[in-house]
């Protein structure tokens, strides 16, 4: 594993990218699941690194501060992250890093103190040192950790827009629709929509979209919308062990081509009602984290 120390950037290099986004054009999804275990971090590093081959500037935060593992999934072991920036001793611009492709990431520690739990003063210089990275980005991802601690849900209601990531099995079926659930109960209006991952056929994603939708619209009043798919592919389980994305490592495996159907179909609903800015992610972040 490689030490990123030196590819970390400076507000300079930041604001020398080809393409600058005002905050509020800057698109905030948070990404979960009910339960470990369904790819949900794996699915948003490489539609990251799809959209950014689309020439749209992306920014991962992993938001899982008890389990950190996105840069494991890429085979990078950075210097710095989200933990000295809470305790003020690096600036957010210290501890981005950027990957192939140009994908950024502002990496998590396992086991740091929780956000919930910071201090009034503390949060205010954490989510002012996010806003750094204002300027630069098309899309802003929160991976948040799986479950629904308070902490994952204080990420989840500061975005309007939340991909929730499942697979056909039950219990992952059954805790898909547990968060929708506690999303809907406090943030009715949130633009829920639904990843179905590891699909054993191309009708699996609509099959599980329609009975997920159905007992939501039933006993909610929430309609999901359906994302996409991606099928079962063993050439994503080779590039986990090779710490490689699959996107990169095997560009025309059926699951790339899922993942770049859903980075199009984002695109296409780029100005669909619902949608949240990286402006509302910060404005409402502090409120639920308090």
């Amino acid at each position: 594993m490689e030490n990123f120390h030196s590819q970390t950037y400076s507000l300079r290099q930041l604001a020398s990218r080809k393409s600058k986004r005002p905050l509020t054009l800057a698109r905030a999804i948070a990404v979960t699941s009910g339960k470990g275990g369904v790819g949900k971090s794996n699915i948003t590093i490489n539609l990251g690194l799809t959209l950014q081959s689309m020439d749209k500037n992306v920014v991962i935060l992993d938001a899982d501060l008890g389990l950190a593992n996105i840069d494991v999934l890429l085979g990078k072991r950075p210097k710095y992250n989200i933990s000295h920036v809470i305790e003020g001793n690096k600036k957010i611009e210290d501890i981005i890093i950027e990957v192939e492709g140009g994908l950024r990431i502002i990496p998590a520690s396992s086991g740091i103190e929780k956000l919930a739990n910071l201090k009034k003063e503390d949060m205010d210089s954490f989510i002012s040192q996010l806003k750094n990275v204002e300027e630069n980005v098309d899309f802003f991802f929160i991976d948040t950790a799986a479950g629904i601690s308070q902490e994952v849900l204080g990420f989840l209601l500061s975005c309007n827009e939340i991909f929730v990531v499942t697979t056909g099995e039950p219990t992952a079926i059954t805790d898909a629709y547990a968060i929708i659930k506690a999303i809907t109960n406090k943030k009715k209006d949130a633009v829920i929509r639904l990843i179905v991952n590891m699909c054993k056929t191309n009708d699996e994603a609509g099959i599980i979209h329609k009975k997920i939708n159905a007992v939501s619209q039933r006993f909610l009043n929430k309609k999901l919308d359906l994302l996409g798919g991606i099928l079962y592919d063993n050439a994503v389980s080779v590039s986990v062990r090779k710490q490689k994305p699959f996107v990169l490592q095997y560009p025309r495996s059926t699951a790339s081509m899922g993942i770049k159907m859903i980075a199009k179909k984002m695109l296409e609903n780029r100005t669909s009602s619902g949608t949240g800015t990286l402006q509302d992610f910060f404005t409402n972040i502090k409120g639920f984290m308090s």
